[in-house]
């Protein structure tokens, strides 16, 4: 075929407790780190440039400036820093590419999908020419299984943190925007500038969706049964520095989160409508850019 690009978006993340299972390893393993490798030499040897969508959940935590003072906090779940952030949220900086990760096989704790994300872009990143995205808990309209504004709905208890969240065309369109201005190849972090507490949307969904339920919030350490940890999960701030950079454009989280809900709420008033939405999101977004690559 000879591409003049090439895009890798495979992953797979396992079930909700595949991390302890042997079958769900093997499945991340082969998919998020032996399959990049692969193709990663391949298009070495072709000369094929390429992008490879990798994870922002490789990281835990952000970097708070208080009195004068940088450090790295990893439990964005702690009351004094959701505190700290409702006050100042300029306090809270992300991390950069530069960055080594900090939720992976190296530290702990981790999990096994974020492991083996890690492991991918530690083997790629000095192989070839191409990309490595890390978008971060994708959002946007449609009613899908790994939407983050409809994962929040399903959760018996929430949990409140700080994210970066990306919305899932404005990720695409910036992806391939970096390749179609010819931007310097490498990492770049590729989520919605800004982040926002898990609250935040919460009480978004509420107001603009009518939802006729409460949503249930707990403490971490509340938890009778330690569902909340058993699994170790990734909640951080990325910055979006580099990629700004290059003169991509992404819109503030803010901005798309609105955009999202106000479609949402159009969306649920018939599901003719939520057809529609999905149909157009994905002919508008998707296919005319990856057919003409």
């Amino acid at each position: 075929m000879k591409p003049v690009f090439l895009i890798n978006a495979a992953s797979y993340a396992g079930t909700a407790n595949g991390s302890a299972m042997r079958g769900e390893r093997e499945k991340m393993m082969a998919a998020n780190a032996i399959l990049p490798q692969m193709i990663a030499r391949v298009c070495s040897m072709t000369k094929t440039p390429w992008g490879h969508v990798s994870s922002g959940e490789i990281y835990s935590g952000a970097k708070v400036l208080e009195d004068g003072t940088l450090r790295t906090e990893t439990d964005l779940s702690r009351p004094d820093l959701l505190q700290l952030y409702e006050s100042e949220p300029a306090s809270f900086l992300g991390y950069t590419e530069l960055d080594e990760p900090n939720f992976s096989f190296r530290t702990s704790p981790s999990n096994f999908y974020s492991g083996t994300k890690a492991l991918a872009e530690e083997a790629i990143r000095e192989i070839g020419q191409s990309y490595i995205w890390r978008p971060r808990l994708p959002f946007n309209e449609r009613d899908e299984p790994c939407n983050w504004l409809c994962r929040l709905q399903g959760q018996a208890v929430i949990y409140d943190h700080i994210n970066s969240i990306s919305h899932l065309e404005d990720f695409v369109k910036a992806a391939l925007d970096l390749w179609e201005i010819r931007a310097p190849f490498g990492i770049y972090n590729v989520t919605n500038p800004g982040a926002v507490t898990t609250r935040e949307l919460v009480e978004g969904l509420q107001r603009v969706l009518k939802l006729p339920f409460q949503f249930n919030f707990g403490q971490p350490e509340e938890d009778p049964a330690g569902a909340a940890s058993a699994t170790p999960q990734s909640h951080c701030i990325l910055d979006v520095a580099k990629l700004l950079k290059t003169g991509v454009k992404i819109r503030p989280v803010s901005e798309a989160v609105k955009d999202s809900l106000d479609r949402m709420r159009l969306a649920s008033r018939s599901s003719k409508g939520v057809a529609a939405l999905a149909f157009a999101g994905l002919a508008g977004c998707f296919l005319p850019r990856l057919w003409a690559s």
